[in-house]
């Protein structure tokens, strides 16, 4: 994820004994006592990691608590995210000053199956995506670049934003994507300036996809 996000992000990324390691109390008291491991061993990584990127911004380390749909509450002038798929983790902070947003999503690469696709996305992705080069699960990489996308849309608009509403094209020679929302959700936006355009990179190594894109505040 480094590799992927400006020098002004701070990223961690989870090593062995994150997963398991001890979390602050206002962090616990998110947590329901019937959370099952696989959801207690994620959201203590991302925690471990969220405190570990805030503290590489010079930052006393600070709860990271949870929203009702469980997106993650940062600290006053702290913006970040965090992403967790099967034995990978990451986080990612930076100053509200000079980064209106950050957003990152990890996971498996592999064949999505025909539903899923259909959900994801727009006929003229599918066109595209069948001209990319093969070796590459390219649907894969849409999924994740459209959840990178949302995760920089919901701490700004506050909204909830469909696969539909964000068209995506992606540029293998580069690693990069570009994500245009659509007009209506922008008329629809409850927030001066909501984001119309969302740029990012992605890379596709050692069994993952990794996306991530930042919001500048100009």
């Amino acid at each position: 994820m480094r590799d992927l996000l400006p020098p002004e992000v701070a990223v961690a990324v989870a090593g062995p004994d994150d997963w398991t390691a001890p979390l602050l109390a206002a962090e616990l008291a998110c947590l329901s006592d019937s959370a099952v491991e696989s959801r207690r061993r994620d959201f203590t990584a991302g925690r471990v990691c969220a405190r570990r990127a805030m503290a590489a911004l010079g930052l006393l380390p600070s709860a990271v608590l949870s929203a009702a749909d469980r997106a993650p509450v940062w600290p006053p002038g702290v913006v970040g995210t965090i992403t967790h798929t099967r034995g990978y983790c990451a986080a990612a902070a930076a100053s509200s000053s000079v980064v209106r947003s950050v957003g990152m999503d990890a996971e498996q690469h592999r064949e999505l199956n025909p539903g899923v696709r259909r959900l994801i996305s727009l006929p003229e992705e599918d066109e595209r995506m069948a001209a990319l080069p093969a070796g590459v699960s390219w649907p894969a990489v849409l999924f994740s670049a459209k959840e990178t996308v949302y995760k920089v849309w919901h701490p700004v608009v506050g909204t909830w934003l469909d696969f539909a509403d964000a068209h995506v094209e992606l540029d293998p020679d580069a690693g990069t994507f570009t994500a245009r929302i659509s007009p209506a959700r922008i008329d629809a936006a409850p927030v001066d300036n909501p984001p119309r355009t969302v740029r990012g990179r992605f890379v596709v190594a050692d069994g993952l996809v990794r996306t991530a894109a930042v919001l500048p505040t100009d």
